[in-house]
């Protein structure tokens, strides 16, 4: 609260101190914190910080959309509040996931304030408890489904477009798994989208991983993956790895997928259960006999990575990480649900059940470990290492559609910021976050050059220099 009350006060003031003590606020302005913020949101509630558009204004929103003080909006974060972190349907109250998020565009990847929006669509909640919260600031109904709430984000789609051009950036957030992968597919071809929950968390953790190789030996398709959750997270890292194994090796794609696993909530995917399968799982239902759970599927697909995005703590178990150390000289172990406390394992947990073996990252920050006269940094796969970055290259160059190549350039990028110190401390994933936001942010323009989809001419000749300079930086003009 302190943190926002300065925002509204002090804009400049509030980027400066976000940007000079990353590391100690970026837990209080993002994960974890945010989100016990959204569950308290209506409690703590002073003044809006963002658009919020209710589907009582429907046929109207164009109108309320040019109600926003801001003409020159570049990126809009939006989320009907659907599936907020781990924390399930929080409604409105998940304002505070697009407010911290372009937070971050600005102190980590550069854009201007002025030029961000966050916005929550209300179409309700199906949160009883929020329902009946004297404090709830929504709607007070269900969630609207089917064609009332598609036509009612086509509308918004159509609105945004009109209103700011064909360049402004929409990055959908915290969407249910079934809208999201909807929208991302039906709007991927018309609009500049991006959805941080399937692409962005590809990103980071394939960046996470290619990094991870020098400690591991080998090259991705040499390694095998096994996922605990199968949802946005889980598909859209397992679909980046394969893509990234069939440019590495030509192999086709429906090949290269055979390299990885996922378990849901029902155990093992395998292709005997495709019938009854969400249409973006049955990709990855391979050959195999049903596995119930996953330490039974650890045991019997032998994998070298190990990756929870299962939004459930305490899910890999002393008996999972045991199995997996018994399998691999080297574990690689990635926690990433959020907040902390839906942390598949922590770190200490994983270095300690492992005798220290483990190559760990989460999500949301751990603090270092001691462990037998040995200091352990975890790393952490956090998407604030790449969505600012790759925004911004979308900004800078003008892009006008967001291409998996893009995605893969960003996750070159940031790979490719890892030092050998950083490999003699065991971690892969922890370093200062705006220095490394231009080379993603240039990574990404020169593919969006090389495809045709920039819009910005002619292109700059040195785009790292180029992107440095658009950056905001929160400084006082003077005036003599």
């Amino acid at each position: 609260m302190a943190m926002m009350e300065l925002e509204e006060r002090n804009e400049r003031l509030f980027y400066k101190l976000l940007i000079d003590n990353v590391e100690e606020l970026l837990p209080v302005v993002y994960t974890p914190t945010v989100g016990e913020a959204c569950q308290k949101y209506g409690s703590i509630f002073r003044r809006p910080q963002g658009l919020y558009i209710s589907l009582k204004e429907k046929g109207k929103i164009l109108e309320v959309l040019r109600n926003w003080p801001e003409r020159a909006i570049q990126v809009i974060v939006v989320t009907d509040g659907e599936r907020i972190l781990g924390l399930g349907d929080l409604g409105c109250q998940g304002m505070g996931i697009p407010v911290g998020k372009l937070a971050l565009y600005t102190a980590l990847g550069g854009v201007r304030p002025s030029a961000c929006l966050p916005i929550t669509i209300d179409v309700g909640t199906n949160n009883e408890q929020l329902l009946n919260d004297e404090f709830y600031i929504g709607l007070r109904q269900k969630r609207a489904t089917g064609k009332e709430y598609y036509e009612f984000l086509h509308e918004f789609m159509t609105a945004v477009k009109q209103n700011y051009g064909e360049k402004v950036l929409i990055q959908f957030e915290d969407f249910a798994n079934h809208n999201a992968f909807e929208l991302l597919a039906k709007y991927g071809t018309t609009h500049l989208v991006f959805n941080d929950d399937i692409q962005g968390t590809a990103s980071v953790v394939l960046a996470g991983l290619v990094a991870s190789l020098k400690l591991l030996g080998g090259s991705l398709a040499d390694h095998t993956f096994l996922f605990l959750g199968a949802g946005e997270a889980g598909t859209g890292i397992a679909e980046l790895i394969a893509l990234e194994i069939s440019k590495q090796t030509k192999a086709p794609l429906e090949e290269t997928r055979k390299k990885i696993w996922l378990v849901d909530s029902k155990g093992l995917i395998v292709s005997s259960r495709k019938g009854s399968l969400q249409h973006f799982k049955k990709p990855w239902a391979h050959e195999h006999e049903p596995v119930n759970n996953l330490l039974d599927a650890v045991k019997a697909i032998k994998p070298t990575v190990l990756i929870g995005t299962s939004g459930v703590g305490k899910t890999f178990t002393k008996e999972v990480v045991e199995a997996m150390a018994s399998l691999n000289e080297r574990p690689l172990i990635l926690a990433l649900s959020n907040p902390t406390s839906q942390s598949e394992c922590t770190a200490e947990e994983a270095y300690t059940w492992t005798e220290g073996r483990a190559i760990f990252a989460s999500g949301s920050p751990f603090d270092p470990v001691e462990l037998n006269g040995k200091c352990f940094m975890p790393g952490q796969a956090n998407n604030a290492y790449i969505f600012p970055g790759l925004g911004f290259g979308l900004v800078i160059s003008g892009a006008i559609r967001v291409h998996d190549d893009m995605l893969l350039a960003a996750s070159e990028a940031l790979a490719g910021q890892v030092t050998q110190e950083h490999y003699d401390k065991g971690i892969f994933l922890r370093f200062p976050i705006r220095k490394i936001s231009a080379h993603i942010a240039a990574n990404v323009a020169a593919k969006a050059y090389e495809l045709g989809l920039a819009t910005r001419l002619p292109r700059p000749a040195d785009l790292v220099k180029y992107a440095e300079s658009c950056m905001y930086t929160p400084n006082y003009r003077s005036y003599r």
